[in-house]
């Protein structure tokens, strides 16, 4: 009876330091965010702006993002925060999905521009064979264990 105890402590403990571990590994790994002058830079040339909401349906208290959003042609930044994660990844979308559902079913007509290193602030470039003009949504989706973070209609 002790070593079935023992041995279920041992289980216990080591799943709430693998779940810590991946929680916190994506933070500690994480490069510097842009400063505020890049973000105010990118913002005088911005086209489009959207804001992710924390409250969407597919969101929730671990997969979140919420802030301001802008598009030049060139590039997407962020200012706000997002909820730290592996492997998350920007997608422009034709139409606005609020849900891993909906995501998952147009998946194929989405284009995927960049990942995202950081989780309070990015600026990422955007392909120059993409136009921002053909995509009206901005998607941030965790590839790797499917999950939907937010969405932001900027048009």
């Amino acid at each position: 009876m002790v070593l079935l105890i023992r041995l279920l402590s041992y289980i216990i403990v080591f799943g709430i330091g693998f779940a810590a571990g991946m929680y916190a590994l994506p933070i500690l790994t994480a490069p510097a965010s842009p400063s505020k002058l890049e973000l105010a830079n990118h913002a005088q040339k911005a086209m489009y702006t959207g804001e992710f909401k924390a409250e969407l349906p597919g969101s929730d208290f671990l997969h979140f993002a919420q802030g301001q959003v802008k598009l030049s042609n060139s590039h997407i930044s962020f200012e706000g925060e997002i909820s730290p994660g592996p492997d998350y990844q920007i997608y422009l979308a034709d139409r606005f999905v609020d849900n891993e559902t909906e995501f998952l079913a147009f998946k194929g007509t989405f284009t995927r521009v960049a990942s995202i290193k950081t989780f309070n602030s990015f600026i990422v470039k955007i392909p120059q064979d993409i136009n921002i003009a053909d995509f009206n949504t901005v998607i941030i989706w965790c590839e790797s264990f499917d999950e939907f973070i937010s969405a932001a209609k900027y048009q």
